[in-house]
């Protein structure tokens, strides 16, 4: 998650596995934490519920009733920290479903092999 490189590769995996929208609601999250703009984060805030929240998109994260109840509470008056709650539960689900098995994916190692022949180069 640090590195562009990382994040792609991983965000990949989860392509294949039908749940990149858990990295792009992260994502996403970590933008609207760095915005400062009220008019903004109410509109970046906005589109995230639409995209990843709503019951009605594509894009729906997994989320507990407890965390949409927070979420629907914050939306009220939206903040750079309105979906904190849900972005550590997709993290935490993210981290402890699809990383291991990311870990073992053909596409891990090809970025591995990609980054130690790097290396050698260098």
């Amino acid at each position: 998650m640090i590195t562009p490189a990382g994040r792609n590769a991983f965000r990949e995996f989860l392509r294949t596995e039908f749940s990149e929208e858990n990295m792009l609601f992260w994502m996403a999250c970590e933008e609207l934490k760095q915005e400062s703009n009220k008019n903004v984060i109410e509109e970046k805030a906005r589109l995230i519920y639409e995209d990843y929240i709503s019951i009605l998109s594509p894009k729906e994260v997994s989320l507990d009733s407890r965390v949409r109840e927070v979420i629907n509470r914050n939306m009220l008056e939206p903040s750079q920290h309105t979906f904190d709650d849900a972005q550590l539960q997709i993290y935490t689900l993210m981290h402890r479903d699809s990383y291991p098995r990311f870990m073992n994916s053909t596409i891990y190692k090809d970025l591995l092999q990609s980054l130690s022949e790097k290396s050698i180069k260098a």
